[in-house]
């Protein structure tokens, strides 16, 4: 028998191995919602179907007040026991694949590959399926589950989707646990510093082209870039930018018109995206000049550097269980939604639930038997937040 109450964490540690296999045995329902998820295509600020497809799932499984925000969020709730207090179990919804793109799943003996399988249909799947797995399992929490998949998280949606959900919920969050796909092991407690932006580079023909401007926008765009390059990056706290993607150009023998770079500035240190941006502004603003070229930046997301301790029960937790499972832990900071959390007092982490390849390409695989790990250890952590074992000391 599964616990569901706990004065220690040694109990949760004991039904490790009986939780894990447990939840192997009720795989398909897990696998077929990641399927789902995954074949439904959810470019950012188009969401729509696999938030509906989310609430589907959270109907069905007995969820309470399961709807969407004015944003398109998805959220229900798993009612505690008591229902006092309140933990959130997130998952963002949205991908980097347009509508377009083929979104068929290949499901093999030991793998999952498909477009967004690991980033994040398998988070979205963990979310959606755990009221059922709960109840299967016979473990039933104090506090309630607030069921999360929000929209708007990448790219220039800026995570606008768990700000506006955190600004307009009106119940006060114990913990929260962000599901991600991959990678098993992952602990993200801290938050990088970012900026992200477009830099864009419009050229015009004639007699008011200079040399560089009349061969078309990528030569103008490709000084900017060795600018780029050459501004100088500390190693600590470490710092990079990082060059995402260039689109420019229609054919092979007329100069592009337009080229267009989308880039991004991480940081660990605090002030130090600040700094960076401002010598790519100097950057952009000499490229300015260049006869016949106009180049605009335009910044279309910012995350600020937050942490909790590496010292929170939260953390301790999530580490012995771990250990227990005998999985290293990955820590490194996120770029995503755990900022917004963090900085509202939230304690939160990022967990990794499988391990897998190709994140952000179209044959992105995930691996199915470290699954039912991840899920153990996102259950445990559960029990753990319920049981009053990841509490910070006032």
């Amino acid at each position: 028998m599964l616990p569901h109450m706990t004065e220690s964490i040694n109990e949760l540690i004991t039904a490790l191995p009986d939780l894990r296999e447990s939840l192997s045995a009720k795989r398909e329902l897990l696998l077929a919602n990641a399927v789902m998820f995954s074949e439904i295509p959810a470019p950012t600020f188009e969401e729509t179907e696999r938030a509906r497809f989310m609430m589907d799932r959270l109907i069905e499984a007995g969820c309470q007040n399961v709807s969407t925000d004015e944003l398109g969020n998805a959220v229900g709730i798993h009612p505690g026991k008591t229902g006092k207090r309140n933990i959130l179990v997130a998952a963002h919804l949205d991908t980097p694949f347009a509508k377009t793109a083929d979104h068929a799943v290949q499901v093999n003996p030991n793998s999952i590959t498909g477009p967004s399988i690991m980033d994040n249909a398998l988070g979205c799947a963990a979310v959606a399926s755990l009221p059922t797995l709960l109840s299967q399992l016979g473990i039933e929490l104090e506090d309630n589950l607030v069921l999360l998949g929000s929209v708007r998280s990448m790219g220039k949606g800026d995570i606008e989707g768990m700000r506006f959900f955190l600004e307009n919920n009106q119940l006060p969050m114990r913990a929260a646990l962000l599901c991600e796909g991959g990678t098993l092991g992952r602990l993200s407690y801290s938050s990088l510093g970012v900026a992200r932006g477009t830099i864009d580079c419009v050229t015009v023909r004639g007699a008011n082209a200079g040399r560089l401007a009349s061969g078309g926008a990528i030569p103008v765009l490709n000084r900017v870039l060795t600018k780029m390059l050459e501004i100088p990056l500390p190693t600590d706290p470490v710092t990079q930018v990082i060059l995402g993607s260039v689109i420019a150009g229609t054919t092979f023998n007329t100069p592009s018109r337009d080229a267009h770079l989308r880039f991004e500035i991480r940081s660990e240190g605090a002030g130090v995206v600040n700094e960076v941006l401002e010598q790519i502004e100097a950057v952009v603003a000499e490229a300015n000049s260049i006869p016949g070229a106009k180049v605009a930046l335009n910044i279309v997301g910012r995350r600020k550097n937050t942490a909790i301790s590496f010292q929170h029960p939260l953390i301790k937790s999530a580490r012995r269980i771990l250990k227990e499972l005998d999985i290293e832990d990955h820590t490194a900071p996120s770029t995503g939604e755990l900022s917004t959390l963090i900085g509202r007092g939230i304690p939160s982490l990022v967990l990794g639930l499988t391990n897998g390849d190709h994140r952000h390409d179209y044959n992105e695989t995930i691996e199915i038997d470290p699954i039912f790990t991840g899920l153990a250890q996102l259950i445990t952590m559960l029990q753990a937040i319920d049981g009053g074992l990841c509490d910070a000391n006032d």
